[in-house]
């Protein structure tokens, strides 16, 4: 399977577009290429139940809270001018280095 385009990178700030956390903003903390799919920060959050000794997150066993990952064709990165979700463009600087932009304000989003 080939490396698809995905504009989103780990430390973004991402609006939720559809699903169960639509409308929450949260920090992405881990992108899975393959699957297309961020995990972030305190959105699907979900329960697991383990028995002692099962798991290494869990040595005396109890209830252990996971972030569940969300397709990235849900999420749109928050416009660092407007704090509103934006699309996002590529731009070639003067240097030869290209750098995201905001399509909403036009604000370039990654450092040069």
């Amino acid at each position: 399977m080939a490396r698809s385009s995905i504009r989103i990178k780990k430390g973004d700030n991402v609006f939720v577009l559809s699903g169960k956390e639509k409308g929450k903003t949260g920090k992405v903390l881990e992108i899975d290429h393959e699957k297309q799919r961020a995990i972030v920060e305190k959105l699907m959050v979900f329960k697991r139940h383990y028995k002692r000794g099962r798991n290494p997150a869990a040595p005396e066993g109890g209830i252990v809270e996971k972030n569940g990952s969300i397709h990235v064709s849900n999420l749109a990165l928050v416009d660092p001018e407007s704090k509103k979700p934006t699309r996002i463009g590529t731009k070639l600087l003067e240097n030869g280095k290209r750098v995201r932009v905001a399509r909403r304000s036009g604000a370039q989003i990654d450092q040069a």
